[in-house]
């Protein structure tokens, strides 16, 4: 029983430290790539991204740390 419960925790971390990724990728990178190649974007506009990517930023780190938290539960 505590190999399945290992490989459950194992999945369950595995699946937000995707969301992790994804929330990086999608909502940290790709909108300040996208301001980047934009040749006019106002001020407001450039608070609204980093805002945003920030914001995302900080979601992927607080998913990735449950992620490890979780696999602390791991039993030997």
């Amino acid at each position: 029983m505590k190999t399945v419960h290992n490989e459950r925790l194992k999945l369950s971390a595995t699946f937000l430290n995707g969301l992790a990724i994804a929330a990086l990728a999608v909502g940290g990178v790709t909108p300040l790539v996208q301001a980047l190649r934009t040749a006019e974007i106002s001020p407001g506009e450039w608070r609204g991204t980093l805002i945003a990517a920030t914001v995302c930023f900080g979601g992927a780190v607080v998913l990735h740390f449950i992620a490890r938290m979780i696999l602390g539960g791991l039993r030997e």
